[in-house]
């Protein structure tokens, strides 16, 4: 069973599944809450969705896995990918997998209701002139490896060759949410 605005959310922050939930509702949205990648196996089991939202850390799991699965069961599906740790990595991946966009938090319902009618793409956009600065970079490299190594900080530090209390300091610094 698909209803024209059904809204999956897959969101480990109870309260800002709520609050998402609440305000897609408001706005005509049939809103289901997964916490984690189970619930959504549990939940596709039953039914399909218009449109999804994806936290892309998901307790010690890669939203990015729960994108190529949402992807899979409807190609169809319109997913945006929401982050406190956005890199342009985690959004070229995203993208592949299946994503139609990707934005960081602080996003709100009306940030993600535009990202859903941006699906398409706009060949138009400007490109910017700016070159990525160095601390961009190595915030990238970071988040990149976290998630390959499924947020271990140990590991995450021996392959960036750095040591275990550096990379912990520049997490502390800026931290993943």
């Amino acid at each position: 069973m698909e209803i024209e605005r059904s809204l999956l959310i897959v969101e480990d922050d109870d309260g800002f599944a709520r609050t998402l939930k609440r305000s897609f509702e408001r706005r005509g949205y049939e809103a289901v809450i997964a916490a984690s990648l189970e619930q959504v196996d549990d939940i596709l089991k039953e039914r399909t969705f218009t449109y999804a939202v994806v936290d892309l850390k998901l307790g010690g799991a890669s939203g990015l896995v729960c994108v190529e699965k949402l992807h899979a069961h409807d190609p169809e599906m319109l997913i945006v990918v929401l982050t406190g740790f956005a890199s342009i990595a985690t959004a070229v991946e995203a993208i592949k997998l299946g994503a139609c966009h990707y934005l960081a938090k602080p996003s709100n319902t009306d940030d993600i209701e535009e990202a859903f009618r941006k699906a398409q793409g706009n060949a138009q956009v400007a490109l910017a002139e700016r070159a990525t600065s160095i601390k961009t970079l190595e915030w990238e490299r970071i988040h990149q490896t976290l998630i390959d190594t499924d947020f271990n900080i140990s590991e995450a530090a021996r392959r960036l060759g750095m040591h275990r209390r550096t990379l912990a300091r520049k997490l502390e610094k800026r931290p993943v949410k």
